[in-house]
């Protein structure tokens, strides 16, 4: 398994983790718009990894082959989170708007926390 096909299962599996607690937190707290915000929005997240994953991926295999190399998507990623906003905005009962950007962000946190606990297991 290539490196870029671990980080990207190891990075999975703590947005999995993240999203399970997210639920919990809905389903056993009262603080219902805010769990289901960082959930939508750790969702979303969760698309935005799954795609910088696959572009990553395919970047790879175009230097290696010195082909012509296409962007990672950023026009993409920023329409995934356009798409969250507005469900968001739509049903401003059910999701808190500042919970649901901080589970958009959930995905580039993760990618550092998984790069620094992998630098310091390298380093041990």
């Amino acid at each position: 398994m290539s490196e870029i096909n671990q980080m990207f299962h190891r990075q999975r599996r703590y947005m999995y983790v993240l999203l399970a607690v997210y639920v919990l937190g809905w389903g056993f707290t009262s603080y219902k718009s805010i769990f289901a915000g960082l959930a939508l929005g750790t969702a979303f997240s969760f698309m935005i990894l799954l795609l910088l994953a696959k572009r990553a991926q395919s970047f790879d295999k175009a230097v290696s082959q010195g082909k012509k190399v296409r962007s990672l998507g950023s026009v993409s990623r920023l329409a995934t989170a356009a798409i969250a906003a507005m469900i968001a905005l739509e049903y401003e009962d059910q999701f808190n708007m500042a919970s649901m950007v901080v589970g958009l962000m959930t995905t580039y946190v993760v990618i550092i926390i998984d790069y620094f606990i992998q630098s310091f297991l390298q380093h041990k």
